[in-house]
């Protein structure tokens, strides 16, 4: 039994926001322009993104809102309707609430009844694993078709307010991700039948580091090596102001996103699910452009060059949306860019919570 992905939909929230207007929307911190905001998106090199928060920090639209309109985006453009739907798999790194899982959230929203439900909790891989659920669903002859989503809302957590309620100066490493990430959703459509012209998913390879490496990005972790969740503290308020809430990146770890993604790479080269000379197209979900140069000088060293041209990305343009990003890639792909029947798609999402890189192939088929 094959996975087809017959179907595609993102959404982003609101107007694009350039990086003449991004503090103007999350807020000074203190009253005080930002002394690492121009630094850390020369790096980056995003150019806009879009916000479900307005200048006033009033959220416009909700992430479970952002999902199911993505996902009804994604229908619209297919055959198939909501009341045949057989499975729902969703991936976010925060939902709207603690409780219940997005998932149900999502469902609600989208107004889909009697499926099958899958919520993947994570950070950026979270929509491959989400996928992958799917995807084994259908090989499985279990279902026969999957609406598979990814959202993020990430701008709640970069108001300056939450900087602010911080009793100790704000440190580059809380600092980093708020030039980093922005909010979006996209949706991929399974179905175990090709439909026009679609992506067959000739396999998808996750592989976890977890237990070789400390965490690199987090939310809810206290800083400062005593390393408490914000559970443990006694009131909400007291977690606050240590700084357990706000969301971390390890910078000095990040450079191992770059080795372990190509290591995983040439991995999958050796077990022969990957032939370099037939990749016609990559989608490679890097956080920021600064990793991009580095993800080709290391594949050229080991000898599995993927010529530059082949490469394809909205990063610029839509900026770093977490576990959306690829299926966002993805659609903006198939809207905008020339593709054979025959051709083969590499995608590959490294993430760097605490090292999980996934990796999936697809090929260009006809109905």
């Amino acid at each position: 039994m094959s996975a087809y992905i017959t179907s595609t939909g993102h959404h982003l929230p609101g107007e694009p926001v350039d990086n003449e207007r991004i503090e103007a929307v999350l807020g000074l911190i203190n009253g005080k322009p930002s002394r690492l905001k121009r630094r850390i998106l020369q790096s980056n090199g995003i150019l806009q993104r879009h916000y479900a928060i307005d200048a006033d920090h009033n959220t416009l639209i909700s992430n479970g809102e952002m999902a199911a309109r993505a996902g009804q985006a994604c229908l619209d453009q297919s055959y198939l309707s909501k009341a045949r739907l057989d499975m729902l798999s969703v991936a976010t790194s925060q939902g709207d609430l603690v409780l219940p899982g997005f998932g149900s959230m999502v469902q609600a929203e989208l107004g889909v009844a009697g499926v099958e439900l899958h919520s993947s909790h994570g950070i950026c891989s979270s929509s491959m694993m989400a996928l992958k659920a799917a995807y084994t669903g259908l090989k499985a002859g279990e279902h026969g078709n999957a609406l598979v989503i990814a959202s993020e809302l990430a701008s709640r957590l970069f108001k300056a307010s939450r900087y602010e309620a911080v009793a100790q100066e704000v440190d580059f490493n809380a600092e980093f991700l708020r030039w980093m990430l922005s909010d979006g959703a996209g949706a991929l459509l399974l179905e175990n039948v090709p439909r026009r012209r679609c992506f067959r998913i000739d396999w998808i390879r996750g592989i976890s580091h977890a237990d070789a490496y400390p965490v690199c990005m987090s939310v809810g972790r206290s800083p400062g090596g005593d390393e408490r969740s914000w559970q443990d503290f006694a009131s909400y308020g007291e977690a606050e102001a240590a700084g357990a809430l706000l969301i971390r990146q390890d910078v000095r770890l990040l450079d191992n996103i770059v080795k372990l993604g190509v290591d995983g790479l040439l991995r999958l080269i050796d077990e022969k699910r990957v032939e370099v000379e037939r990749v016609d197209h990559v989608l490679c979900h890097y956080s920021s452009h600064y990793f991009r140069g580095r993800i080709f000088d290391m594949l050229t060293q080991a000898g599995a060059a993927i010529a530059e041209e082949k490469w394809y990305t909205n990063l610029y343009t839509r900026g770093n949306t977490g576990c959306a990003s690829l299926f966002i890639m993805l659609d903006e792909f198939c809207r905008t860019q020339a593709y054979e029947t025959g051709d083969t798609i590499l995608c590959m999402v490294p993430e760097s919570g605490r090292f999980n890189n996934v990796y999936m192939q697809l090929t260009v088929v006809e109905e």
